[in-house]
């Protein structure tokens, strides 16, 4: 792994090809990573100060809006820094760091997704039984899971980053990419061969619009970040274009967690009316103290 050779810091070129644009993407990176902050923020303070929202869907989607700031944090910062400052340099220990945590952040995402459609299984195929299988405890020893399950595929493609033979390090970022993304994707895909079949022998066409409106944000996310992500690390050969990689990657890291309060959260009835709520709430308070 070339443990002998010194390698000070990296030259980071952001994306020379937008050069003359660098000002203009500064400003809408700099604002779709303070809305996600914000978006997320805000779902996790009505999830845990209204009752509720505390039931186990909520419970991992405030998960899930933690993991999205974390996830965009690893990365936007240092990517405005790049965008406008002299200095692009970034140290050796500072890359593997980054690198450990975003595609740590990920993989806990995939797993996190892969519970989420268990949840969903359990709350139509076992409706009767979901309060008892989904109870407290057992939604915590599942994010508990997510995170464990996470670092040791992470930790050595990490270590791997370091080596010379870039060649080894694309093959495993493959078969650990393909072992974390495809095995979640199968679990989850067999949660839904299960629910669609149960949602089929549901006699009523409002039962069949009830259980569908259960699951279809999480489809929808869950299509964005398996498709996307498939697309970009799930490939044996790394020779395509490194612009479009990084585009791609921005798409990822940034735009994917500015939708999914929007796709998840914010088109909830429930959500919607809690946050109408505590608006107005908001609104008395401020008025009063004018």
């Amino acid at each position: 792994c070339g443990l002998g050779t010194k390698i000070p810091q990296f030259t980071l070129t952001a994306f020379p090809a937008l050069l003359k644009l660098r000002i203009s993407l500064f400003v809408a990176l700099l604002l779709a990573y303070t809305l996600t902050a914000m978006e997320n923020i805000i779902i996790i303070s009505l999830m845990w100060a209204d009752n509720r929202l505390q039931t186990p869907m909520y419970f991992f989607l405030s998960n899930l809006s933690f993991l999205d700031i974390l996830y965009t944090t690893v990365v936007t910062p240092k990517l405005l820094a790049c965008l406008l400052g002299e200095k692009k340099n970034m140290s050796f220990a500072g890359c593997i760091t980054q690198t450990y945590f975003y595609f740590f952040l990920g993989t806990v995402e995939f797993i996190l997704l892969a519970v989420m459609s268990f949840d969903c299984y359990v709350a139509i195929c076992n409706p009767l039984r979901y309060t008892i299988i989904m109870n407290s405890r057992a939604c915590l020893l599942m994010i508990l899971g997510c995170w464990l399950g996470a670092f040791l595929p992470v930790l050595v493609p990490t270590i791997v980053v370091a080596c010379i033979d870039t060649r080894l390090t694309e093959k495993v970022n493959f078969l650990l990419s393909a072992l974390v993304i495809l095995s979640s994707l199968a679990f989850t895909t067999g949660s839904y061969i299960y629910i669609i079949s149960t949602i089929l022998h549901i006699p009523s066409a409002q039962g069949h619009q009830k259980a569908f409106s259960t699951c279809a944000s999480h489809i929808t996310i869950v299509s964005i970040a398996y498709g996307s992500n498939i697309f970009v690390y799930v490939r044996l050969s790394q020779n395509h274009s490194l612009d479009f990689d990084k585009v791609a990657t921005v798409l990822i890291t940034i735009v994917t967690p500015l939708l999914n309060p929007f796709i998840y959260s914010l088109r909830n009835e429930k959500v919607k009316e809690v946050l109408r709520e505590a608006m107005n709430r908001i609104t008395s308070l401020v008025l009063r103290k004018t």
